[in-house]
């Protein structure tokens, strides 16, 4: 081999792994493959030139010490999955390597030389270090929360557990399936032979289901895993965590306690506050009508000795007595609206807004508000919840309003065809505050209101009422608008109902 130099280059250079032969006390180099020149990145030029001479940074690694030692004893040396640190294009890099150094004999027995064969195996230990970062972040994870991991062996049926297994399930050694199967609560078996029976074609496991512990007290716990499969196809492993959910369930079981008592009370509230209106309403009857009576004898003995400025002012009490006295029968009938059936006849949409524009009088003068409105279609309906519908949407559009600019608010109406049906939409446009798009449905949820009572008066029922309203008359009503810049409000319905009562 010492005399066949050009020889053994030829052979090593097909070889693909680095391999390079030193002989001499100062190894010199005698061959390298074009692997090993390679991994050194020094250049090709190498032949001649000592082993230090080329890789000097190998002598602070002990790795030439380690090459002196085989030339010295005649003892080979392998390293496995050693760090060398190489300067290539004058930057230090780190590189792992499996690598040998092999002493060469003479005919005379006598060591010449050394074989330096090594691997690259930087990817490899690189992803084996991360793969072990992951395992060790994971575990500590686990560790950290109300979550334990476990393998099942389906052959032995042996388990193997880590985090908090042990501490959730109550074990203090080791436990085989059946005994694990045993801590589950009676009433929660048929859930897990469920989640099995279902593994079966899915492959995965989840079920919830309460550890019975020592002291007996029940806790309850999340179990999902995963069967895994070997080479051909047969159940192997079972892998997979629990999870302690036991104060997430008394959280929903209060939660669903708390919800079944707030609707209790609300539909106590519901049903109090329509007795209140009932009782209201028809107490409100008697003081009104003698309002109207005492007016009519008023207006009887004075009227041929009054002028025309009095006159005017009996008439707008007599005027205001009669719509009061439609508002109570609205309200009687609004009580009742979700128990009894509400006959319709034909309404002037016109005659409506007439009536709605002479209620809020006083606010349009307060504010010299503009209603703009236009001819509207007659349709059929329940008269006094159609009138409130409407007022609720011109009285809202006058209440925000900015308050350096008058109220303006356009009525516009436009027939259309739904399924063959004539239905007419009307729109109630305004130029007050506005509102935002994100809340265009919010505004409809019965006491929901997006501004406190000490800017603007208000129950948070108005437009609540006017959805219901329109529902009830198998219609609907939208809304759109853009922050300071008015709201639009479209009520669409049918021009006829389909039967006479609503």
């Amino acid at each position: 081999m010492h005399r066949n130099p050009r020889l053994l280059q030829n052979i090593i250079d097909t070889i693909p792994i680095p391999v390079g032969v030193y002989v001499g006390n100062n190894l010199k180099i005698e061959l390298a493959n074009a692997a090993m020149i390679k991994a050194w990145g020094k250049g090709d030029d190498v032949i001649g030139k000592t082993y230090l001479e080329i890789v000097p940074e190998i002598e602070k690694q002990q790795i030439l010490d380690q090459a002196l030692t085989v030339l010295k004893t005649g003892i080979a040396y392998h390293a496995k999955a050693r760090k060398v640190d190489l300067v290539i294009e004058e930057i230090m890099t780190e590189h792992y390597f499996n690598y040998c150094f092999i002493p060469l004999f003479d005919d005379d027995g006598n060591v010449y030389g050394v074989l330096n064969t090594g691997t690259d195996i930087t990817d490899l230990q690189l992803a084996k270090e991360e793969v072990q970062n992951a395992n060790e972040r994971l575990n500590m994870a686990i560790d950290n929360s109300d979550i334990g991991s476990y393998e099942i062996d389906l052959a032995t049926k042996k388990i193997k557990t880590s985090g908090n297994f042990n501490t959730i399930c109550s074990i203090a050694s080791e436990v085989t399936n059946e005994g694990l199967i045993a801590k589950l609560h009676p009433d929660d078996m048929p859930a897990r032979e469920k989640a099995h029976l279902e593994a079966e074609t899915s492959g995965k496991i989840c079920y919830e289901a309460r550890i019975i512990n020592d002291d007996q007290v029940a806790r309850w716990t999340r179990i999902s895993g995963k069967i895994i499969n070997d080479k051909d196809g047969n159940p192997k492993t079972i892998i997979g965590i629990i999870q302690d959910i036991h104060e997430q369930r008394e959280f929903e079981e209060e939660l669903k306690k708390q919800v079944a008592s707030r609707t209790d009370d609300l539909t106590r509230s519901n049903n109090d506050l329509m007795h209140f209106a009932s009782v209201v309403s028809h107490d409100l009857r008697e003081p009104l009508r003698k309002v109207k009576i005492f007016n009519s004898l008023l207006r009887n003995d004075i009227e041929s000795h009054v002028d025309e400025k009095s006159k005017k002012y009996l008439n707008k009490v007599s005027q205001s007595a009669q719509r009061m006295e439609n508002i109570i029968e609205g309200i009687l009938s609004y009580s009742t609206l979700d128990k009894t059936s509400q006959h319709t006849e034909i309404i002037d949409l016109n005659e409506v807004i007439e009536n709605i524009k002479i209620d809020l009088e006083l606010i349009i003068k307060e504010k010299n508000a503009i209603l703009v409105t236009c001819d509207l279609p007659e349709i059929e309906g329940a008269p006094i919840l159609i009138s409130q519908l409407f007022y609720n949407l011109i009285q809202n559009a006058l209440k925000f309003s900015k308050a350096n600019q008058p109220p303006r608010v356009i009525i516009t109406s436009a027939l259309t065809k739904v399924d063959g049906y004539d239905w007419v939409q009307i729109t109630i446009k305004d130029n007050g505050i506005g509102l935002d798009a994100e809340f265009a449905e919010k505004i409809f949820t019965a006491f929901e209101r997006l501004h406190s009572k000490d800017e603007y008066e208000g129950n948070g029922l108005g437009l609540a009422l006017c959805r219901k309203i329109a529902k009830r008359h198998n219609g609907k009503i939208t809304a759109k608008g853009e922050k300071d810049n008015g709201a639009e409000f479209t009520v669409t319905l049918p021009l006829k109902q389909a039967v006479d009562t609503i």
